[in-house]
This record gives structure tokens, C-alpha cells and sequence, in this order.
């Protein structure tokens, strides 16, 4: 029997090619996203259901799940997917952008992931993988918000890897650092509030120091291959690094204390 994946965010970057991956695999692919009569790739392909999910919606959501069953008659591994990085000063954002934040990177990872519960626990099986980042296991000046959203999916994954232990249900985190795709457009919600003069040297600094990050970041493809990896290798295993830049980053998180990190932050940035 084919094995059924469904993907949130599936409109681009990394869902997008994490959907395509399944599908030549022979998987099986639940592409949702916020506007599902804007694709144009993925809905002529076969074993791929294109339908919406936003997961700010709630109704959303359980249409999808509903639909996705409907069609295939049941679903393996769940993809969190969907999410955005907020960066800039916090005095800078408003208190909406605050909550759109966690709504979308949190809340929405989780009301996504207790519409999948049920179906797992009914049929004593699955895996849901949660998309963190480096930026869940260190945090890099201005991002605040985005940090907070990703340390949270981390601790969330950690601890719902023992509930649902019992009814064969497994938890994996997939870790990437700088991905080639289109974070720095729409998947970035850059807010700076020019009026605040005194945050301006430092988000000189940290933009021109951002740069030279992305300029070793990973295809959304080599992402895409842990998240296969994950999802099939049989293991319990709970973390998965991905991209070069994030073995080497966390691997130098690991080395130093909490002292030594900030300086070669510090360092990094010209802070």
C-alpha cells in the first residue's frame, strides 16, 4: 500500500520540494496550503491532493484532514510545515504581529497536530515531523519572536514524543539552517521602526552579518532529503540536523558555554 504524507505550506520552499520528493517516491501527497487555486505545479501530478489549510483557520483544517482520508484512506506522517520568520527590534511590533507570530509558528503547528491525533491514535501508528531550525536550539540577535516560536516547537516535540509513545505514534524534528528559498521575501516579516534611532547601528550590523550566512545555506531539496530520512528510516530517533551550515553551527554550540557562544556571536556581527 502506498504510504500518505500531508504537508502544510506546501504553496513553495521547502514544502513544495518535500511534496514533489514523496510523490516520486511513490508516496501518496496531501499538498495544503492557504491558496491551493494558485498552483499551478503540484495538482498535475499524480497521488497529489492540492487543498487548502491555513492554519490560523480551524475549519481549515479539519477539511483538509477529512478530505485527505476521504481520498486515500489514511494518513502515515504528518509535516508541519507552514510558518514565517518575524525578525527586528520587539519594540518594533506591534502586539498583532506578536500574536500572528505565535499563532501561525505555535498554535497553528499544534491545532494542525491535534487533527491528526485521533487518526494516529486509532490506527496505533505515525510520525508527525515538526520543522524547527538552528534558530530552536540558538538564537541570533533580532529574532526575538522567531527564536521564542522555534524553541517552543522544540520543547512541545520533546515532551509529546512521550504521550504518544504508547499508541506507536513517533515525534521527529528536523533542524536546517539557511535554506535557499524565498525566507528572505515572503516568508519574512522584517519590522523596524526607523523613529527608534537608537537600534539602528545594530540592525546595520546584524543585516549585512544575515548575508553572509544565506550565502551557505542548503537547496530546499537537501532539507527535503532529511525529511524523507525521517520519515522512513524506522527509528525513534528525535532530531535531525540538516544542511552543512547547521552541522557545523550546532556542533559549535554544543562545544562552547554560554559565555563563548555569545561572544563569537558578538564577533560574528561586529557587536
Amino acid at each position: 500500500m502506498r504510504k500518505t504524507i500531508l504537508i502544510t505550506g506546501a504553496s513553495s520552499g521547502l514544502g513544495k520540494e518535500t511534496a514533489k520528493l514523496f510523490q516520486r517516491e511513490g508516496w501518496n501527497v496531501i499538498a495544503t496550503m492557504r491558496k491551493p487555486e494558485s498552483e499551478t505545479e503540484l495538482n498535475l501530478l499524480e497521488n497529489i491532493l492540492v487543498t487548502r489549510l491555513d492554519v490560523l483557520d480551524l475549519d481549515s483544517i479539519k477539511n483538509a484532514v477529512n478530505k485527505g482520508i476521504e481520498k486515500f484512506g489514511r494518513i502515515d506522517v504528518l509535516l508541519n510545515n507552514a510558518g514565517y520568520g518575524a525578525y527586528g527590534p520587539l519594540e518594533s511590533f506591534p502586539r498583532e504581529k506578536i500574536i500572528r507570530q505565535f499563532n501561525t509558528n505555535v498554535i497553528g503547528l499544534l491545532d494542525v497536530t491535534k487533527a491528526l491525533l485521533p487518526h494516529f491514535r486509532g490506527n496505533r501508528s505515525g510520525t508527525i515531523i515538526n520543522i524547527s531550525s538552528i534558530g530552536g536550539k540558538m538564537a541570533f540577535p533580532l529574532g526575538a519572536l522567531y527564536h521564542g516560536t522555534k524553541f517552543a516547537v522544540e520543547g512541545i516535540s520533546e515532551s509529546l514524543k512521550y504521550e504518544v509513545a504508547e499508541f506507536g505514534v513517533k515525534i521527529k524534528i528536523i533542524e536546517p539552517g539557511a535554506i535557499t528559498t524565498d525566507f528572505t521575501g515572503r516568508s519574512l516579516d522584517f519590522s523596524n521602526n526607523e523613529t527608534l534611532i537608537e537600534y539602528q547601528p545594530l540592525i546595520g550590523k546584524i543585516m549585512s552579518g544575515m548575508q553572509s550566512l544565506f550565502q551557505n545555506a542548503s537547496p530546499a531539496s537537501v532539507i527535503a532529503n532529511v525529511v524523507y530520512q525521517a520519515a522512513t528510516d524506522g527509528t525513534t530517533q528525535l532530531r535531525y540536523t540538516a544542511g552543512d551550515d547547521a552541522e557545523s553551527m550546532i556542533a559549535n554550540h554544543k562545544q562552547n558555554d554560554d559565555e563563548s557562544f555569545e561572544a563569537g556571536i558578538k564577533d560574528q556581527f561586529g557587536i
